[in-house]
């Protein structure tokens, strides 16, 4: 069996520095500071990491220097790097926008058009799958068209009008019709970003009666109607309410599964149970990001330990898939219409001509470059809570272990599959990917 250690330490400058590990039989039956790996527990089907294709991120792609874009494309989709197969994009703008748009102004929706989308996200959700031709696509609702809502506009909240849900239905999809005549399939649809949530930006609220009527009794028959296979996700917000929300309702055969985000704590527990509860169901975290921090050297262990611990958390709770926010961004943390302004795992300089690698988007290598698509997380015990860890099996069978460690101490171990054993250690805020073959 063979070893090769990767360990990202920020204060060593290291990133991602490989070595081989010594394995040999476990003669002494060790007993002590173990770390067991066991390949023979299988659970759930990983489907893959991504991030967003924000209007903002392809906006900067765009109209950045062609040489960084492609090398920036590169390391987000080649099969080698992070290899992303799973992209969020929005439906219409989000904050993420340089300004706010819909695609249609009529109850009729005779006007619907998807030429903003042409400007920039389009052609880089094309180049992006030109990297990796089985990319899939999950698209979001940050607001209906501002006439089919009470208040009138996309931002503030507001709400849908009861006699404009056949007309949203069939909004979306004219969208995914319109995608698909560029060769662009949506795979996954969730019809409301945070529903819960009335923003500065696009916005629109439902109950969770509402949003489950508007997909029962509207979205899903107009999708079936048309022969529309995307499938559909619940919520798309924080985790807390993952159970609460949802606990007196029917989730029938029109919900192919739930869709969340961070920003409201860890809540792996919510996962855990929904999981349980619905085991034929889908659950993908959908969005996290950290606050601009002008990628202070402390900032920057902390955003990305903030990563990691988020990660590793949704992975042992059951998640098939995990997608994170921005995938780049200018140096201010944008563009975006609303000064609603963050971080992204690679941001570009003033003059767009060359870009940075932050740490968040190292800890992010230390799983998705390793983890294919296809996986099943495996079964581990360890003796000490200082370090966090996941374990996955490729479909080559290789074994992927991934450890972090937040504290201030390093941490030793031995670590023990079948009847092989390596001791090693793990430094201080630092994260270890072993990949066993």
């Amino acid at each position: 069996m063979q070893v090769t250690k990767y360990e990202t330490n920020l204060k060593r400058k290291q990133f991602l520095k490989s070595s081989n590990a010594i394995i040999k039989d476990d003669k002494k039956n060790e007993e002590n500071r173990l770390i067991n790996i066991y390949p023979e527990f299988l659970s759930q089907e990983f489907l893959g990491f991504g991030g967003a294709l924000t209007g903002a991120t392809c906006y900067n792609l765009s109209t950045c220097d062609e040489k960084i874009k492609d090398e920036i494309l590169d390391e987000y989709f080649k099969k080698d790097n992070l290899n992303y197969s799973i992209c969020r994009i929005s439906i219409g703008s989000s904050d993420f926008n340089k300004y706010s748009y819909s695609y249609s102004s009529k109850n009729s929706l005779n006007d619907f058009s998807i030429d903003e989308d042409m400007k920039y996200v389009v052609p880089i959700i094309k180049e992006a799958k030109n990297r990796n031709m089985s990319l899939k696509i999950l698209a979001s609702c940050w607001s209906p068209p501002s006439f089919m809502k009470d208040n009138k506009k996309l931002t503030n909240g507001g709400s849908l009008l009861p006699e404009f849900k056949e007309t949203y239905a069939k909004y979306l999809v004219k969208f995914i019709k319109a995608y698909e005549k560029e060769n662009i399939d949506i795979d996954y649809i969730t019809i409301q970003n945070e529903p819960n949530a009335k923003q500065i930006w696009e916005s629109c609220i439902y109950s969770a009666a509402e949003e489950l009527d508007l997909i029962k009794n509207y979205v899903y028959p107009e999708f079936k109607k048309n022969n529309i296979k995307t499938k559909i996700l619940l919520w798309d917000h924080n985790k807390e309410k993952l159970i609460s929300r949802y606990s007196k309702y029917d989730i029938s055969n029109e919900i192919s599964g739930f869709a969340f985000h961070w920003y409201t704590g860890d809540h792996f527990e919510n996962i855990e149970l929904l999981a349980k509860e619905y085991p034929a169901k889908l659950l993908f975290h959908t969005e996290g990001c950290t606050g601009y921090s002008m990628l202070k050297r402390c900032s920057q262990i902390r955003n990305a330990e903030i990563y990691a611990h988020d990660i590793i958390g949704d992975l042992n709770a059951g998640v098939n898939g995990y997608i994170d926010w921005n995938m780049v961004l200018d140096n201010f943390g944008g563009p975006n219409h609303k000064f609603n302004f963050c971080n992204s795992p690679i941001m570009l300089n003033k003059k767009k001509n060359k870009f940075l690698k932050t740490l968040p988007f190292w800890y992010i290598s230390h799983f998705a470059k390793f983890l294919k698509p296809g996986c099943f997380r495996i079964g581990y015990s360890k003796y000490t809570d200082k370090i966090e860890l996941t374990a996955f099996k490729n479909i080559d069978n290789s074994v992927i272990i991934v450890l972090l460690n937040k504290t201030n101490k390093s941490v030793s171990y031995n670590l023990k599959i079948n009847d092989k054993i390596f001791n090693d250690n793990i430094s201080k805020h630092s994260i270890i990917t072993y990949k066993l073959d």
